[in-house]
């Protein structure tokens, strides 16, 4: 130690001593922050930092070296050779950027021995190459043992000094790792100096460029400047950081404290509570002082032992894995309990040291409480889906199965697993089908394909209407299809089967009579309309026959119904017994039967009447008394007694009654002179169903007009009918005619057509009215009728009313209102017209909501005469204005009439003082319209 004091004090200059060690000093405490600094980085910015810090530690080392050089008196100096002593400049740079990177990317003990080597390895390179740079008449000797303790000396302290530098994060660490990074460069240098010894000789210099020690002066200044700005500017930047990290810190304590729905706990190593947040100690209930020091599995609801394990099993995994999450009941200091979401978190350092572990917690309870009520509905949901008596499927917006319920599985016998989520509903429906079908592979193919189109124009149409597919007579299934708001749709498959087997009884039922099992009035219409069109293609004939029980209402009164239906019940097995192929008999109700027979020749159907007669000539007996059957026998035959079923039917009718009224006849035929009226109906009845083909029919419009406003509402559309030979038609002649031979279906839809039609081109929005018959109402293709009639026509169906009598309605009155639900809820105006006659009941105005209520012209007509026509014209305004329905009353042709009416507050009115029925007013001008309103202002006369 004591050679290294004398170099010291013998050989260099003091001043200059101190400058080099003030330089030391200055760039190791830039180093230090600097490389603190780089840790606060990204990547690039980093390793930029970390250069930087090597050149600033680099420039200070070599300018430490080589002004202490300056102050070196060896006696002779010549000068400094150039490319030596930049080469040692570059060398200790290099040497402490390497080092400097390793020391922070790489925390760890090796690492900091072999960056305390290549850093001390680096300035022991850069002094002796510097050294060597000297330029003097004189010979270096070495002392080795000096040699080797110098660079032991400028490692060994480094292998302390770089940790501290990179990692510390206090001032003290700061400043003790710039003392030991100066100690050994300082120790390096001076032992360096101190194993040199100088051997006068006259040797010349070395070959290459030589800086006097002015110019390395000044080299040396340029340095030494360089490494001070630039540590200032790393001790400036060093304090902006810690100024911006404090005040972050402060802003995350404010923000951790500030949070109360999460409960935010440190741990220390051991698991143990280190500090915690104001939601902490909200949450749980203790305070941070009482907190302290508690274990993790203090705060779960868990027995001393199984909760020991299972904080260290989440410590375990935190540390494994970086973090641990789960849920679970908890307790407060109050023992009361809370179900939470945490997590426990690993917390490491800027250098990625284990530090201790962060547990942040929720409390979840309510949402608990919702997920388990929710858990409750699913598995009732469930358990009413697992007990429908329908099969379910619910397929995604992508045609993927999300499940079926066991009744799917039941209904298909599907295999355990053949139906898994996730499949497509093609593949889903062509299993299904395959499991059912019967027939050949080709046949059940087609019925695949033919499914898959259903259920596509199923889902394409959004259609309600389910979809029947039937796989023999042991398995019908309704299939209906429901989509969904936000895609995909749900299908259920309801098994009809034993539904069928009832309809087919409910049909048999509906076509044969329930006491005598012989067909009814439907079939035998139905058989006789087949037999009909088949005598048209051909040349053979049908021969029908009506047969009316005589007397037999005497038996029911005198023996009883119970003998009277066993009467009932042995005709009608004598009457099948006769019949041959092709012959039917069937009971019409009560004790009227009909048969029918196609035939060739006369001699046949002869025959056949023969065996219906022969029925009659054995005596009924009852097990307690004889009784005999008679009947009067009506015949009529296609083509020649009529043209269709209505009139041979009709025509047999009358020949039966020619029968029962003549004595001793009981078989009558049918002659064209029985009956001239019911001729002329029937005639009526076959140029009516011509007229309109044949253009006979028109459609008037008389005007309704508001009492209110002075107005003109609207038309009402009346049928009439020239017939080329009879000339006007009454409509009340021929509508009943219309109704009994179902013409009216025609007719009506003709003159609805009509009158939309001709409405759609009037101008304003005026309404038309047009009448519905009774039998128009048991339609069940009404509501589609009229809405097809609207939308070719083009006119709203707000300038529609329908007008119906309550008669219509009470022979079937759900059906009835029905349909005109299904009418009105296109929005079509409902009407109920002859309001007040005939068969009037509060209880229709109540089931259904009427837009207008028509009072019959009768009771107007009669007003000035009969106060009861007054009475009802004031109790029907009444009842309009307390169900808050307009009235118009019919039939005003005076101005007594209106007054009356207005005195009454009536809405609307029609009748001839308005205008007479006439043609389309298509072409209503504003003169006309005034004509037709002029009886509203007070000044027009009866017309």
């Amino acid at each position: 130690m004591l050679p290294i004091l004398f170099c010291i004090r013998d050989q260099h200059e003091f001043s200059l001593v101190v400058l080099a060690a003030l330089v030391c000093i200055i760039s190791a405490g830039g180093a230090v922050l600097l490389l603190r600094q780089a840790r606060w980085n990204n990547n690039y910015l980093r390793s930029l930092w970390l250069a930087i810090a090597g050149v600033v530690t680099g420039f200070g080392i070599w300018a430490t070296h080589f002004i202490a050089m300056l102050g070196y008196d060896p006696g002779v100096v010549t000068g400094y050779h150039f490319f030596l002593t930049v080469a040692s400049l570059c060398i200790v740079v290099a040497a402490t950027m390497l080092g400097f990177a390793l020391i922070s990317r790489f925390p760890g003990r090796w690492s900091a021995v072999l960056s305390a080597c290549i850093v001390g390895g680096g300035i022991s390179a850069m002094h002796y190459l510097g050294v060597q740079a000297v330029q003097m008449p004189a010979l270096f000797r070495w002392n080795g043992p000096y040699v080797l303790a110098s660079i032991l000396f400028a490692i060994a302290p480094l292998v302390i000094a770089l940790p501290l530098a990179a990692r510390g994060r206090g001032v003290t660490s700061g400043v003790a790792a710039g003392v030991l990074l100066t100690l050994a460069v300082v120790l390096l240098h001076f032992t360096g100096m101190t194993a040199l010894s100088l051997v006068p000789s006259r040797e010349a210099p070395g070959p290459g460029l030589v800086l006097p020690p002015g110019i390395m002066s000044i080299g040396i200044f340029a340095v030494t400047v360089l490494a001070l700005i630039l540590s200032i500017g790393a001790a400036v930047i060093n304090r902006r950081t810690s100024v911006a990290i404090r005040a972050k810190q402060r802003q995350f304590s404010i923000l951790v404290n500030g949070i109360t729905d999460y409960a935010i706990c440190m741990l220390g190593l051991d698991g143990q509570v280190t500090s915690w947040n104001e939601g902490a100690a909200r949450l749980f209930g203790y305070r941070q002082e009482e907190a302290k020091g508690m274990p993790l599995e203090a705060f779960c609801e868990l027995p001393n032992e199984e909760g020991r394990e299972a904080g260290a099993a989440m410590l375990m995994q935190a540390m494994d894995k970086g973090s641990f999450a789960g849920e679970g009941w908890h307790v407060r200091r109050d023992g009361s309990r809370f179900w939470a979401h945490f997590s426990v978190e690993k917390v490491s350092d800027d250098q990625g040291q284990h530090i201790g572990f962060a547990k942040i917690t929720r409390d979840m309870t309510r949402l608990k409480e919702d997920q388990d009520r929710i858990e409750d509905i699913r598995r009732q949901l469930d358990t009413a889906m697992e007990h429908m008596h329908q099969g379910l499927c619910l397929f995604d917006a992508s045609s993927q199965l999300v499940l079926c319920n066991r009744r799917y599985i039941e209904m298909w016998r599907h295999e355990e697993g053949a139906i898994q989520p996730g499949m497509h509903a093609l593949d889903v429906r062509a299993i299904a089908i395959r499991s059912r079908a019967q027939g050949s592979e080709d046949e059940v193919e087609r019925r695949v394909q033919m499914m898959h189109r259903l259920m596509k124009e199923a889902l394409e149409t959004a259609s309600d209407i389910p979809v029947v597919a039937e796989f023999g007579p042991d398995f019908v299934v309704s299939i209906a299809t429901r989509m969904l708001p936000q895609g995909g749709w749900v299908t259920t498959f309801d098994d009809i089967t034993e539904q069928r087997r009832s309809e087919a009884r409910i049909a048999h039922l509906a076509m044969h009579d329930g006491l005598t099992g012989l067909p009814n009035r439907a079939y035998f219409n139905e058989r006789v309309d087949t037999e009909i069109e088949l005598a048209k293609r051909s040349s053979t004939r049908l021969g029908v026959a009506v047969l009316d029980l005589d007397r037999f209402k005497e038996i029911n009164d005198t023996r009883g119904h119970a003998v009277g239906d066993e009467a009932l019940k042995m005709l009608s097995s004598r009457l099948s017994s006769v019949l041959g192929e092709g012959e039917i008999v069937a009971r019409f109700g009560g004790d009227e039967f009909a048969a029918a027979k196609p035939f060739g020749n006369d001699a046949e159907f002869a025959d056949f009447v023969r065996r219906l007669a022969s029925c009659f000539d054995e005596a009924g007996v009852s097990s307690e008394n004889d009784f005999v059957l008679a009947a009067s026998i009506g015949i009529a035959v296609y083509p020649q007694d009529g043209a269709s079923r209505e009139q041979i039917l009709n025509n047999a009718d009358l020949a039966m009654y020619r029968a029962k009224a003549s004595m001793g006849e009981n078989i009558c035929y049918y002659e064209k002179g029985m009956d001239e009226v019911a001729r002329d109906r029937r005639q009526i009845a076959n140029d009516l169903r011509r007229a309109i083909e044949r253009n006979e029919l028109s459609v008037l419009y008389q005007p309704q007009c508001s009492l209110r406003t002075g107005s003109l509402t609207g038309y009402e559309a009346l049928l009439r009918w020239q017939h080329p030979v009879r000339g006007w038609v009454s409509p009340a002649d021929f509508i009943p005619i219309a109704e009994e031979t179902g013409e009216i279906f025609a007719i009506g839809e003709w003159v609805l057509r009509q009158a939309c039609r001709e409405a759609a081109c009037w101008p304003d929005d005026r309404k038309v009215a047009v009448n519905i018959s009774a039998v128009q109402l048991t339609q069940p293709s009404l509501p589609e009728m009229i809405a097809e009639i609207l939308l070719e026509s083009g006119m709203s169906p707000r300038r529609l009313e329908l007008e119906i009598t309550e008669t219509a309605i009470i022979s079937d009155k759900l059906r009835a209102l029905h349909v005109l639900r299904s009418i009105k809820a296109m929005g079509v105006s409902i009407a109920i017209d002859d309001f007040g006659t005939g068969y009037s009941s509060l209880d229709t105005l109540h089931s259904f909501p009427f837009d207008k209520i028509k009072i019959d012209k009768s009771f107007l007509l009669e007003a000035n005469e009969k106060p009861q026509a007054r009475a009802i014209i004031r109790a029907v305004l009444a009842l309009g204005r307390s169900l808050d329905v307009p009235v118009l009353a019919e039939g005003v042709e005076s101005n007594v009439h209106l007054d009356l009416l207005e005195a009454e507050g009536c809405d609307e009115v029609q009748g001839y003082l308005f205008g007479r029925p006439a043609p389309a007013p298509s072409g209503l001008d504003q003169a006309e319209k005034e004509a037709v309103l002029r009886p509203l202002q007070r000044g027009g006369q009866a017309g």
